[in-house]
């Protein structure tokens, strides 16, 4: 079992930056695919980034790309989304997903793909 925890959102003007960051346990973070989905009221979650198990290969959604960038630390157990640039339709709960067991360089982009989700966190650009 995997627990995926997100946190760093907040309130932020457009135009400023937040860093979402994403803990997962287990000791077998470094075989996780991991994974940033937003979802915006009423609507279902879409994807925003993924990053395969070795940080070598990293997909954004078209609506990110230039602006939000993904990374990860296996030495830790994190995932990072850095977010500049922020939009006000960029206003959502962010989720953290992990698929465990990984031991390729794949990588996926669809919800149905992911195993372990966090709670979410917010992020509302607003001036």
């Amino acid at each position: 079992q995997v627990q995926v925890a997100e946190s760093g959102g907040g309130l932020v003007q457009p135009g400023g930056s937040l860093r979402l960051s994403c803990a997962a346990s287990g000791r077998t973070f470094s075989s996780n695919v991991m994974a940033w989905f937003r979802q915006f009221p009423g609507k279902e979650r879409e994807f925003v980034s993924a990053i395969n198990r070795f940080g070598s290969d990293i997909e954004y959604a078209d609506s990110v790309k230039g602006r939000f960038s993904m990374s990860r630390d296996n030495a830790k157990n994190m995932a990072f989304l850095q977010m500049n640039g922020l939009k006000p339709e960029d206003t959502a709960v962010y989720y953290c997903a992990a698929r465990t067991g990984i031991f390729s360089g794949m990588i996926y982009l669809s919800a149905a793909d992911y195993e372990y989700w966090g709670q979410g966190t917010q992020v509302t650009v607003s001036s």
